[in-house]
């Protein structure tokens, strides 16, 4: 690493240092919660503030917090990096084991130490490129049985059964294996079903739901940069959701300016599909909340050219004050930077009736804010088929209480067939199980 880099890389730690004292967030992200999130003035950094707790790891023993009347335990332990949870018909639950390819290049010493001061976290740990399942042994508690199910897979996120047939979106296509009830190991090759957009892969993750009558697979691309710094040809088909038939394999961009949608979901009331979204970053703090939404088709959500509807983003050039016009509000914010990656729709469950009826959201957790947000799975009421008041937290206590260390963090959740809630840990690279402390 030649002088220039290193001065730059010296530089630009002690402005990681400076900022940190200057960059503390004035909102709770209950307090930006809801369809109408104060935001405040953007802010330019030279290089944002960054606040990531160090790797620990769960001691034995040890596990996360739950609210008052449920219970917690661990049914899974020893993965590698598990991201997503899927329940299969027969109650075997998939766990997707991944992480990133790696593949992004590194352009700039600002890049190279942001990654560095991120990855101390563990979020950066080698994902197994694999998926696991696991199934209950009688009513015993304890962890369950382990299988390597699928394995030689290429950074792998969503997963869905349609009638015999597989579907694992890998980073840069889907490819689907034939399935038989019961089985614990798919040895047969993965066929390519379509590709998905893979330069650069800024956001890897590729999120995968079904539509209700098993016609359309929908599947969300996340932007290939914060706000466009690598390009506008880089975004093709990215920072959307788009829609692929079953039949044909065909496809269309079903919603865009999306920056990062996860969590594809169908909310059971309306039949509406539902995505969660990371929102841009290094504009400050408080800036700009992840949230939730019903997605329209044809619907353009804004990045990178604004945020929650018609707030401009200056950075971006050129400008497109038609297209901001045309942005929609989204429907709920969840706070700024809880880094919001999964969702699950739930009217009846194991859990207290308070937990009936709505969204449990999984926060993997802020890397640019002070005080940490995000590293929690909270509730979000729905009524009507719209969400309703504050987020509630179900589960917490991811990382110490002086913010220094981290244990875990949840990111992909599922229901298993007693209605308990899955949490998938992809930094403690476990899987909890969360119900009613007695029933």
């Amino acid at each position: 690493m030649n002088k220039l880099i290193l001065r730059s890389m010296l530089m630009l730690t002690v402005g990681l240092l400076l900022g940190s004292c200057s960059g503390k967030a004035s909102y709770q992200p209950a307090q930006q919660s809801g369809d109408a999130p104060p935001l405040p003035t953007a802010r330019n950094f030279l290089v944002p503030p960054m606040q990531v707790p160090r790797y620990a790891g769960w001691k034995q023993g040890q596990m996360p917090k739950v609210a008052a009347g449920l219970k917690i335990e661990k049914i899974a332990s020893g993965l590698l990096h598990p991201r997503q949870l899927y329940t299969l018909p027969n109650g075997d639950i998939l766990v997707v084991e991944s992480n990133g390819p790696g593949a992004e290049p590194v352009t700039t010493p600002k890049q190279l130490i942001a990654g560095k001061i991120k990855n101390l976290s563990g979020k950066g740990a080698k994902g197994g490129n694999r998926i696991t399942l696991l199934r209950r042994s009688g009513d015993a508690g304890g962890e369950w049985e382990k299988h390597v199910f699928i394995e030689h897979l290429h950074s792998p996120f969503g997963v869905q059964l349609v009638g015999d047939t597989l579907y694992v979106a890998n980073t840069d296509a889907i490819v689907k294996f034939p399935y038989a009830t019961g089985e614990t190991q798919i040895t047969a090759p993965g066929v390519e079903f379509t590709d998905l957009p893979a330069t650069i892969n800024h956001h890897w993750t590729k999120a995968l739901v079904t539509s209700p009558d098993g016609s359309k697979l929908y599947v969300g691309v996340g932007s290939n940069s914060n706000i466009v710094e690598n390009g506008l040809d880089q975004e093709y088909r990215r920072a959307a959701v788009l829609e692929v038939d079953v039949a044909s394999a065909g496809s269309r961009i079903y919603a865009s300016g999306l920056r990062n949608p996860t969590g594809l979901q169908f909310e059971p009331h309306t039949g509406k599909l539902w995505a969660i979204v990371n929102e841009r970053d290094e504009i400050g703090a408080d800036l700009v909340p992840d949230y939730m939404t019903s997605v329209q088709p044809g619907g353009f959500y804004g990045w990178p050219y604004s945020y929650f509807g018609h707030h401009v983003d200056s950075r971006v050039m050129p400008q497109r004050p038609d297209l901001v016009a045309k942005a929609i509000v989204p429907d709920y914010a969840l706070g700024s930077h809880v880094a919001a990656l999964g969702l699950l729709f739930s009217d009846s469950n194991a859990l207290p009736e308070q937990y009936q009826h709505g969204a449990f959201v999984g926060e993997h957790g802020s890397w640019d804010r002070s005080p940490l947000s995000g590293y929690a799975v909270v509730h979000v009421a729905f009524v009507d088929g719209k969400p309703v008041g504050v987020p509630q937290t179900v589960v917490s206590g991811f990382h110490s209480d002086d913010e220094s260390e981290l244990y875990g963090a949840p990111v992909g959740l599922a229901q298993d067939k007693d209605g308990a809630l899955l949490i998938a840990d992809d930094v403690g690279d476990a899987v909890w199980r969360v119900t009613a402390a007695s029933p």
